[in-house]
């Protein structure tokens, strides 16, 4: 069994500890360092790799959105999740552009929290019903114009690419895709590379919030 390599970043030492405390439980999971800023964070996971960063909105030296940015620019195989106790859509819209993840808020119950983890690691896309209200709410301000525009990349894509994306949009790892579809992983990756070809997007949490306003 493959354990989760986890980075906790929150500048509140009773969260940081709360959380480790939390996923030391589980055996498939080791919390392999803890920051207290963004740029600490940063900083810890070129060193540590972690496979999940937990990573905090509201920090001092760097805040959590900053951090993502760097983290997902040099080490874009770090899944980074997004905790805070502010629902704030412009937080969410910043974290999402710029490779977060997922994003939860502090109140989740532990095990929610753990299986978010495991969920994220797999690839899945992780956003609570309120926060994808409000995302949803964000993009529908978009001018209608450009709306059209990206509704029209349907038009360069295959009926297979098509139904692809469609389960990317629900979140569906590749390994899933193949499932549903009945290829093999390989070709489904090969299609989702077309796809992000297509739509001029090579990061999977932007091209899925892209799709999900084309189809």
């Amino acid at each position: 069994m493959k354990t989760i390599k986890i980075l906790i970043a929150d500048d509140q030492t009773l969260m940081r500890d709360g959380l480790k405390t939390i996923i030391e439980l589980e055996d498939d999971m080791e919390v392999v360092g803890t920051a207290e800023n963004g740029l600490q964070a940063y900083e810890m996971t070129g060193k540590l790799c972690p496979d999940v960063v937990l990573m905090d909105i509201r920090m001092p030296v760097m805040d959590g959105v900053e951090s993502t940015r760097i983290i997902k620019k040099d080490f874009p195989s770090a899944v980074v999740i997004m905790l805070t106790t502010f629902d704030d859509e412009e937080y969410i819209v910043q974290a999402l552009q710029f490779g977060a993840n997922g994003y939860l808020l502090k109140d989740i119950q532990g095990n929610k929290l753990i299986d978010a983890v495991r969920d994220s690691s797999k690839g899945n896309m992780l956003i609570p019903a309120n926060i994808a209200t409000k995302l949803a709410a964000k993009l529908s301000q978009i001018p209608i114009e450009y709306r059209r525009q990206e509704q029209n990349i349907l038009c360069d894509l295959s009926e297979r690419e098509i139904n692809i994306a469609r389960l990317m949009v629900k979140g569906y790892t590749n390994k899933q895709i193949s499932a549903a579809l009945f290829i093999s992983e390989g070709t489904a990756k090969n299609y989702i590379s077309m796809i992000y070809s297509k739509i001029g997007i090579s990061d999977r949490t932007k091209a899925v919030i892209y799709l999900r306003k084309c189809i």
